[in-house]
């Protein structure tokens, strides 16, 4: 039944949270002068000025005055001299003189620098949310949330679970029992940790992860799909970022384990019992089944799949698309379906293109055998390129 005084105490959740937000709407409206740019962003050096402050961050053919704007891939460097912006970081062996009332920041690596004057910018615009429990929230009461800790409006927390200091817990967040929520973590609206699962410190799970469902496990019997029971759990160490309505499944027995530093990306399966390394990249709609392991500093582009029980080694790289079905090597780089080493893949895929002209003028060739006329040396056709 609610109170008059749970009405009072969601009013002033409420009031003060809406407060933030206006103060991060106010504070969309940055400036930042020249100076302050350069000391965020490291830059080397400068060439030109400007009198303008940066207001805004764009790209360099849409960036007007008072935008910052940077060259972070060569392929956009002939957009540079007819760039607007105010001020653009530039990497520190460019070759060009700025507009004038523009500015040029040398800088080692233009868009690590761009990301630093952003971490600013994040602090301004997502503040830290106010401390405390959302009236609308289920607590269990043999549950432990810290005092700095945030818990959201219909976030559930189940008993024995654990919510460290400064983790924040946006709306819909449920906390299954006996799961752990490091501290300075972030969960996104609609996010699912279930029972028994860990989470490590600054970890960011965005909208839609489910970390600990049930495994895809059956067994054929006398006819029918029996289920074989997920018992185990799901760990997810410091520094972890996974993106948006990605399922990361609890092991069979044991752990799936989600290394230190890893970034997984949206729309991603991970199955149970999978062990990703530290610093790994995982792009969009990438497969993992079940017990595949990555070593460190591997990197799998969009929609690859990893079928089960495979071991991919430390830092090989996996192309978009690719099927991996065999072990990968520390350090290979591997590319189609089924996933072969990368530069046969490219030239295999080139051949391919040339089979439509290949087989007409095998066709030609057969066509004079068959009427019996003689091949003059002219007529033998050009050699296929060798493999």
């Amino acid at each position: 039944m609610t109170t008059p005084a749970d009405v009072l105490e969601s009013s002033r959740f409420a009031a003060l949270q809406a407060e933030k937000e206006i103060r991060s709407l106010t504070d969309m409206q940055f400036a930042f002068s020249t100076d302050e740019v350069a000391e965020i962003t490291q830059a080397a050096g400068r060439r030109g000025a400007t009198t303008e402050s940066v207001r805004s961050i764009a790209a360099l053919a849409e960036a007007q005055a008072g935008d910052l704007s940077f060259l972070g891939n060569a392929k956009y460097k002939t957009e540079v001299p007819a760039s607007r912006a105010s001020v653009i970081l530039v990497p520190r062996d460019y070759q060009g003189e700025p507009a004038p009332g523009q500015l040029y920041l040398f800088v080692e690596n233009p868009s690590v620098a761009l990301a630093r004057l952003c971490a600013r910018l994040e602090r301004q615009l997502w503040p830290q949310p106010v401390p405390g429990v959302h009236p609308s929230a289920v607590v269990d009461p043999a549950a432990k949330v810290a005092a700095t800790a945030t818990v959201g409006p219909l976030c559930v927390v189940e008993a024995g679970a654990e919510v460290a200091e400064r983790a924040c817990l946006q709306a819909q967040v449920f906390v299954g029992r006996n799961a752990r929520i490091g501290g300075d973590s972030w969960l996104a609206p609609g996010v699912t940790v279930s029972a028994e699962c860990r989470v490590g410190k600054r970890v960011r799970l965005h909208s839609g992860v489910v970390i600990g469902a049930d495994g895809f496990g059956y067994e054929f019997v006398r006819g029918r799909h029996e289920k074989v029971p997920q018992v185990g759990d799901v760990k997810v160490e410091d520094d972890v970022e996974i993106g948006a309505n990605t399922a990361i499944d609890r092991a069979r027995f044991g752990t799936t384990i989600i290394g230190e530093g890893t970034k997984i990306d949206n729309l991603v399966q991970v199955g149970h019992n999978v062990r990703i390394g530290r610093h790994c990249i995982v792009c969009g709609q990438v497969g993992i089944s079940g017990s595949a392991s990555l070593g460190d500093y591997v990197v799998v582009g969009g929609q690859a799949g990893v079928a089960g029980h495979l071991a991919v080694g430390r830092g090989a790289k996996i192309g978009g698309q690719a099927g991996v079905t065999s072990d990968v090597g520390a350090g290979e780089f591997v590319n189609g379906n089924p996933a072969i080493p990368y530069m046969l893949e490219r030239r295999i895929s080139v051949l391919q293109q040339r089979l439509p002209d290949l087989f007409r003028r095998f066709g030609e060739l057969e066509e004079q055998i068959g009427d019996g006329k003689k091949l003059s040396p002219g007529q033998s056709g050009s050699k296929m390129p060798p493999p």
